[in-house]
């Protein structure tokens, strides 16, 4: 589930578990600017071809039941597509927590992500919601890429609207 061990790194981390700590992160650094700035090529390059993607926690908080999304093409489709010229968005990733299992092909990474969502017609009509990710990595060559995203609500305020129309 989440990462939470009372340490940031094992016992002998060296220059390459930090650079794989650098990479996990901006595996979701990816995810939220590629969606800030509407650019599909960034978006997709944050995840793995078989990704899914898990939005249902964080829509449970206010009653909606988004489907899970699964395939890289298929996240950024729905998520550009049901933002294109209705949404603009502005995400903050912080608290990020990194697990690197033992083999170095697969990793945890725990985080905070605030995520706004103002209509582009009338950004009155806003969400703001503070989510807990939990996500599932795998290394892709020199990068990491996220396989598995599990996105729950802390708290949230403003309209739903703004974000599921």
């Amino acid at each position: 589930m989440y990462v939470t061990r009372p340490h940031a790194l094992p016992p002998g981390a060296d220059a390459a578990g930090l650079r794989d700590r650098t990479e996990i992160i901006d595996a979701l650094y990816r995810f939220g600017l590629g969606q800030d700035l509407k650019d599909p090529a960034l978006l997709a390059s944050a995840f793995a071809a078989d990704a899914e993607l898990d939005f249902r926690p964080a829509a449970a908080a206010w009653g909606a039941e988004p489907p899970p999304m699964s395939g890289r093409d298929t996240i950024v489709a729905t998520i550009l597509g049901g933002f294109e010229g209705r949404v603009d968005t502005t995400h903050q990733v912080t608290n990020p927590r990194v697990d690197i299992e033992p083999g170095g092909g697969t990793a945890r990474l725990t985080a905070l992500v605030e995520a706004q969502h103002l209509l582009t017609a009338d950004h009155r009509v806003h969400a703001l919601l503070k989510n807990l990710y939990d996500t599932e990595l795998v290394r892709d060559g020199h990068r990491w890429v996220l396989r598995g995203v599990v996105i729950d609500n802390v708290w949230f305020t403003g309209d739903p609207a703004a974000i599921f129309g």
